[in-house]
């Protein structure tokens, strides 16, 4: 795609989403964006030279390629349908980046909606933290039209380090909520573990210098024990929401399929629990220290006043 003459959307420009902006417009695409409720990021990009959209009709009219990254399925099927939606105002060709973590479910039949209005959906989730987000490294897991692939992969690629094609529209939402389990099931082993070791009387120090010199030892478990080993937040921003929520669209996706998974729905259940204990706000590794009290352990840590 030329630089100079595509313009680019993006609707949620959040902890991954900012970065993810900065990094289209240091490559020379003109971007527009959306308001944020958090309005320090769309200062921010504005300052860069982002262009502001009064809403989304008015994004849709002016762009040709339109990323979205905001929190879910429910989110994106606003963004895309109804009369003041993508799909009603955008010209024909337009292309959609759904970097969100959404539902395959709902992707598919959104796929179907943008290829009756002349438009293509792309899923695009990400990989990473905000960090790489900020520095343009991410991850990306596609699913596309090969052609619409091929149309769209330098624009990826300018936030983008590692871009895998998977095939079929919906691919890149399966893999990723695939993914998530696979993390968050970690997460969920790791919090148990913490507290059965505890109930046995050894520390949590002890813990990770066994399990952590040892080969069970990866860069998830690194991010999961800083919060239990060094008391800190920011070591893996992801909400207990977000994960509980990942957790039901891959469950979600199991039932579609017909599939059996009867750890996915532990998983799931671990944090449906502290979710719904008020606690949704608190990041994955705290999962440790919900599984303590809930085992009448002390927390290892107290968190941060803006996530009680």
């Amino acid at each position: 795609m030329n630089t100079a003459t595509t313009t680019v959307g993006f609707i949620g420009v959040g902890l991954m989403g900012e970065g993810m902006a900065s990094s289209l417009m240091k490559k020379g695409y003109p971007l527009v964006i959306l308001g944020h409720r958090n309005r320090d990021p769309v200062t921010r990009l504005c300052a860069q030279g982002a262009t502001e959209a009064s809403d989304v009709a008015d994004l849709a009219k002016r762009c040709e390629v339109i990323h979205l990254c905001v929190t879910g399925s429910p989110q994106v099927e606003s963004i895309l349908l109804g009369d003041k939606g993508i799909l009603a105002n955008a010209k024909p060709g337009t292309v959609i980046i759904d970097c969100s973590t959404s539902d395959p479910v709902s992707t598919l039949k959104l796929d179907a909606a943008a290829r009756a209005a002349g438009m293509h959906l792309v899923d695009a989730p990400l990989g990473g933290t905000p960090k790489e987000a900020a520095t343009g490294s991410l991850s990306a897991m596609v699913g596309a039209d090969p052609e619409v692939f091929q149309r769209i992969e330098p624009l990826i690629r300018a936030w983008a380090s590692g871009v895998r094609h998977l095939g079929e529209v919906g691919l890149g939402h399966k893999m990723k909520l695939i993914n998530n389990f696979v993390a968050m099931g970690y997460a969920a082993m790791y919090a148990e573990a913490l507290a059965l070791a505890r109930k046995a009387g050894l520390s949590v120090e002890q813990f990770h210098s066994v399990v952590g010199a040892g080969r069970m030892r990866c860069g998830f478990y690194d991010t999961f024990m800083r919060w239990s080993v060094e008391g800190d937040p920011q070591a893996h921003l992801f909400t207990i929401s977000n994960a509980h929520k990942d957790m039901r669209y891959a469950a979600n996706m199991a039932n579609a399929l017909g599939a059996v998974t009867p750890l996915q729905s532990l998983v799931r259940a671990s944090f449906a629990a502290m979710d719904a204990a008020g606690q949704g706000q608190r990041y994955v590794p705290m999962l440790a220290d919900f599984v303590a009290q809930t085992n009448g352990l002390a927390a290892s840590h107290e968190p941060p006043k803006n996530l009680t």
